[in-house]
């Protein structure tokens, strides 16, 4: 069973760089994307990428904002229920939270707001990561959770090419890398670091100065497990050479 995360940066813009060969060529069970910018009657995908076709599709655009943010899964393993944000008025405006029951697990698909220049929403950023984390402990009384998404965060020095310059930036400020701390101390596991422990591996790259041909990067896509499905995961990779985005894919394969 492989599971695919990608940050595409506008879905619209990706269709026209090559997303419907990754599609065929990944062949992903379970696809989950972040920053669509888009609602699901504004882009003709059975046209623009074909090899989404054999998935239901599910969507949660931003209704505070067109054209911003959003989430969307495509499975080819049909769930039992899906449901959308967390229930959280001042949290499920901007369409970053959705989540696929499915009979062993929930999938969580999250969009983490970023904390933008000068720190002007961190402080919104951090009772978001408190409210994240309580929704996905609510659904793990009931079954394991598996989450996935860009966090906008990088959680040690090695997430990221120059943590010296960015120690007060966004992404990689106190309480962001504490919110992901308390993911940890909560008895999630980043799936990533159970197989990689090295530097040097970043999802995302500035535009700006050349930074992806000279991997100058940032690890904020993430897969987390509950504790209790550790030993599910086969493997997790980081699809650094898919272009088409800021973002490259990250997933994981679960044992079946």
């Amino acid at each position: 069973m492989k599971l695919i995360s990608w940050n595409v940066n506008g879905i619209r813009a990706i269709c026209g760089k090559g997303f419907n060969d990754y599609v065929r060529d990944e062949n992903p069970d379970i696809l989950c994307l972040q920053e669509t910018k888009a609602e699901q009657s504004q882009i003709d995908l059975p046209k623009e990428a074909p090899h989404l076709n054999s998935y239901a599709a599910f969507w949660n655009s931003s209704k505070a904002r067109k054209g911003y943010s959003g989430t969307a899964i495509f499975t080819r393993v049909d769930p039992l229920n899906v449901i959308y944000d967390m229930g959280i008025a001042e949290h499920d405006q901007e369409g970053r939270v959705l989540t696929l029951e499915f009979k062993d697990y929930y999938l969580v698909n999250v969009y983490t707001p970023n904390s933008q220049e000068e720190l002007a929403r961190l402080k919104y950023r951090v009772q978001w990561d408190i409210a994240f984390l309580n929704f996905v402990k609510n659904l793990e009384k009931k079954k394991p959770v598996i989450f996935c998404g860009d966090l906008n965060v990088a959680h040690t020095e090695i997430d990221l090419a120059n943590p010296k310059t960015n120690r007060f930036n966004a992404g990689f400020t106190d309480e962001e890398r504490a919110g992901f701390d308390n993911i940890l101390a909560a008895n999630f596991v980043d799936t990533f670091r159970m197989f990689n422990k090295e530097p040097k591996n970043y999802t995302w790259w500035s535009y700006r100065m050349q930074a992806r041909s000279r991997n100058v990067g940032w690890r904020i896509d993430y897969f987390c497990v509950s504790g209790n499905m550790q030993a599910c995961v086969k493997s997790a990779c980081i699809r650094a050479n898919v272009m088409g985005s800021d973002h490259c894919p990250v997933g994981i394969e679960l044992k079946t």
